[in-house]
């Protein structure tokens, strides 16, 4: 009998197990990197795709519609004076819509030093469905736009919808992206295979993550707090075992700035704002820069060792 043909895989990036690694530090000395994901988006109104609050009648939506619009109108500008008051770094995962959109509300990012990262052209549209030319385009359209506004094109990237084609990582790093957020396989920065640049794969929290947890269990504000907190604690007692972590916290204003999640969310980040002694709170950027600039065969998957 012939042996059964070899599960079809991915190719960018071996198996490591976590126990055997390299340990190494954040810049701080600490083995805990916390960063807040924080998602600025834009919907078409009256087609595409959005979460929904209420199960969607016929187009337009407007309920749905103006649930999320109310991330940027208000709940936005309630987060930002959380970060504020508890002086909290942010990367933003940002839909290039914004900047025709609210404009005041990126610029208000940007006066706080956060992190520009690409995020597409809206989450209305999902990049995996698209031929490889007009994904291009897609990931072109958002850069450039944030290249014009802010200076500096962006190095990190969220899909909409964290959708991917069979070649998004090849189109990403031949854009010039040095980190994906994409795939959330890991507690720590792995390097991945493309057909040009090696691209990073940043931990980006599919659990700790507003909507999973609130739209799609259903967790009140309160027990998404809690999520955070044990979180953050049993990551912290994890480290004990000398091997870095990256935590995430993914946020998005048209669910977490409700003023009854707020109230909860402010109450989990100044609990892990007493800990900055313990902890680098910084951004996901911050990260990449650091794991890139260590020596090789530090990180799984080290494109100079591989080399």
């Amino acid at each position: 009998m012939l042996p059964p043909p070899p599960l079809p895989t991915h190719g960018r990036y071996d198996y490591a197990a976590w126990r055997g690694r390299t340990p190494y530090a954040w810049p701080n000395g600490g083995k805990l990197a916390v960063y807040l994901g924080v998602n600025l988006e834009h919907f078409a109104f009256g087609e595409g795709l959005g979460a929904e609050l209420a199960p969607g009648g016929p187009q337009p939506d407007v309920l749905n519609f103006a649930w999320r619009d109310y991330g940027n109108r208000v709940g936005a500008w309630r987060l930002l004076e959380t970060l504020d008051e508890l002086n909290l770094p942010a990367t933003l995962l940002l839909n290039s819509a914004m900047y025709d959109y609210a404009p005041d509300l990126v610029a208000a990012h940007r006066a706080r030093g956060d992190e520009m990262a690409g995020h597409g052209r809206t989450n209305s549209e999902r990049q995996s469905v698209l031929p490889e030319a007009e994904e291009a385009r897609l990931i072109a359209d958002s850069t450039a736009a944030i290249l014009a506004a802010e200076g500096t094109a962006p190095r990190g990237w969220l899909s909409p919808w964290i959708a991917e084609s069979r070649t998004t990582p090849d189109l990403l790093a031949e854009a010039g992206y040095r980190y994906t957020m994409n795939w959330c396989a890991d507690d720590a920065p792995v390097w991945m295979r493309t057909r040009g640049a090696p691209l990073l794969a940043m931990p980006y929290p599919q659990e700790v993550n507003d909507i999973p947890a609130i739209v799609g269990r259903k967790d009140g504000g309160d027990a998404f707090a809690a999520m955070i907190l044990d979180d953050f604690h049993e990551r912290l007692r994890q480290v004990r075992d000398g091997l870095p972590q990256v935590m995430g916290i993914a946020l998005h204003p048209y669910i977490i700035g409700q003023p009854h999640r707020m109230r909860h969310l402010r109450r989990a980040l100044s609990e892990i704002a007493q800990h900055r002694d313990q902890v680098w709170i910084t951004t996901a950027g911050a990260i990449f820069d650091h794991v890139a600039n260590l020596p090789p065969g530090i990180v799984p998957g080290d494109p100079r060792v591989e080399e």
